[in-house]
């Protein structure tokens, strides 16, 4: 039987997951991803009842019920380098006996509900609606360290982005998708698409401030891509790394974007804060009926 060594899951001195502080109680089956901290309050403000708040650094938790149905939220900070650590030590603290060290033999499986902003790739598009990830292609690196497989289409479609992109891009991109049973379950009536998660905010996502980008056409490669009859139509930083995280590690997960910005025509919500809340209650109402 396989002991997971001390200094692969590092715990703290109470036998808490390293970074997030948490122990195996302190968790919904069905957890909330939103990237800012500040955040998990105007998502918890609207629970029944809260039964925990935990936090560490970025990384603050807080469990509760809405609608009789148990679910945490947790912040997650900005980047999918900190998705690794979150979903990580989320997999640990359900599937891992942390005194033990020793993988539980029969595995549970989370429900991962990102609700993050995003900026919008494409005209028509409007300013303050939601979109749901049906799938990400992440910019970054993160999965390129995980074993991970796509069906022969979406090999296709990877390759033609891969292709599409300059070659400035030193490492391939990857493709990771959502959870079908969320997406037919969670997602329904909403807008559903490919996003773009970029391994920063600024010429990642092409934008250009003072520093002069080495890819000023990023934006119009990705507005312009097609496959068949897929588009990309929203950049932001987490959603491919948590799809990737969550298949690698046998998790669902789906990702809501609130899409405050058009970066096609240069506009931005006047309004972000009551966006962002109008919809927070709308996913959870549909969350708490899971």
């Amino acid at each position: 039987m396989y002991t997971i060594p001390s200094t692969d899951l590092i715990l703290n001195a109470d036998g808490s997951a390293y970074h997030l502080n948490l122990l195996p109680q302190d968790i919904a089956d069905t957890i909330i991803l939103v990237g800012d901290p500040d955040r998990v309050t105007e998502v918890s403000k609207h629970f029944d009842s809260i039964e925990l708040r935990k936090g560490k650094r970025e990384f603050i938790t807080h469990t509760g019920y809405m609608a009789g149905k148990r679910m945490s939220v947790v912040s997650t900070g900005i980047g999918t380098d900190n998705i690794d650590i979150v979903l990580n030590e989320l997999d640990a603290l359900v599937n891992i006996d942390l005194k033990t060290r020793v993988v539980h033999q029969e595995l549970k499986k989370l429900n991962l509900v990102r609700i993050g902003t995003s900026g919008i790739v494409q005209a028509d598009i409007e300013v303050d609606s939601l979109l749901v990830s049906e799938a990400a292609i992440g910019l970054d690196a993160l999965m390129h360290y995980y074993k991970h497989a796509l069906t022969e289409e979406q090999e296709q479609m990877l390759s033609a982005f891969a292709y599409a992109l300059p070659q400035e891009i030193v490492h391939r991109p990857y493709l990771s998708i959502a959870d079908e049973y969320l997406l037919k379950t969670l997602g329904e009536g909403i807008q559903q698409s490919v996003t773009i998660t970029a391994p920063g905010f600024y010429a990642p996502q092409g934008r250009q401030i003072r520093a002069q980008s080495t890819m000023p056409q990023l934006l119009d490669i990705i507005e312009k891509f097609k496959f068949k009859n897929k588009r990309i139509t929203n950049l932001e930083m987490e959603t491919a790394g948590i799809y990737g995280m969550a298949t690698a590690l046998g998790h669902r997960a789906i990702s809501f974007n609130v899409l405050l910005a058009n970066r096609i025509t240069d506009k931005f919500s006047t309004q972000p804060a009551e966006i962002m809340d109008r919809y927070i209650v709308e996913v959870l109402s549909r969350v708490a009926r899971l």
